[in-house]
């Protein structure tokens, strides 16, 4: 039986593991194995972006007005605000932070995203858009995916190109859930 400070801090571990995924040893010599974007202009990537579907984390299973906020710190990570309303647009609004850390040579595309330390979950950027209005966020294991935009919503061409790029990644695609979002930012 566990006892003590190593009951706790096994415990502070598996919460960690359950609010960022899966576990990702995020080091120097790992290399995802689902091919990111070859490069990520970082000050353009910055700010608010929708999530308008997503094979989800338990945290995200029931979201509402799903927006992650990024900024850049002086540090080089970036700041994230992960902000959702669980399961109607009338709950209150919960919102996380986590850090991400952009792993270099990868083009600012690969980030280790940071819940609770010292774990870090792969945080791949698959596809973006030249505009830099639509994002597909991914990860080798294929468990969970983000597909993003500057807006609340996107045209159903848009969507189903998407849904095509994700079952060519390997995604299984039935797993997808559209994310409600409000015309308008909440």
């Amino acid at each position: 039986m566990k006892t003590g400070l190593f009951a706790i801090a096994l415990g502070a571990v598996s919460l960690g593991a359950l609010a960022a995924g899966a576990v990702y040893a995020f080091g120097g010599r790992d290399a995802p194995t689902i091919p990111p974007v070859v490069q990520v202009d970082l000050p353009r990537f910055m700010g608010d972006w929708y999530v308008i579907a997503h094979i989800p984390t338990f945290i995200e299973k029931d979201a509402y007005d799903a927006i992650e906020t990024y900024a850049m710190r002086e540090d080089g990570k970036v700041q994230t605000t992960y902000r959702q309303r669980k399961g109607s647009f009338d709950a209150p609004v919960k919102t996380m932070h986590p850090v991400g850390t952009v792993r270099p040579g990868t083009g600012n595309a690969v980030w280790g995203m940071q819940f609770v330390w010292p774990i870090k979950a792969e945080y791949v950027i698959v596809y973006i858009d030249e505009a830099y209005q639509q994002t597909i966020i991914g990860r080798s294991a294929r468990d969970y995916v983000w597909v993003m935009a500057r807006t609340p919503t996107i045209s159903d061409a848009d969507y189903d190109l998407h849904v095509a790029r994700l079952r060519d990644l390997g995604y299984d695609v039935s797993k997808l859930r559209k994310v409600p979002q409000r015309a308008v930012a909440p």
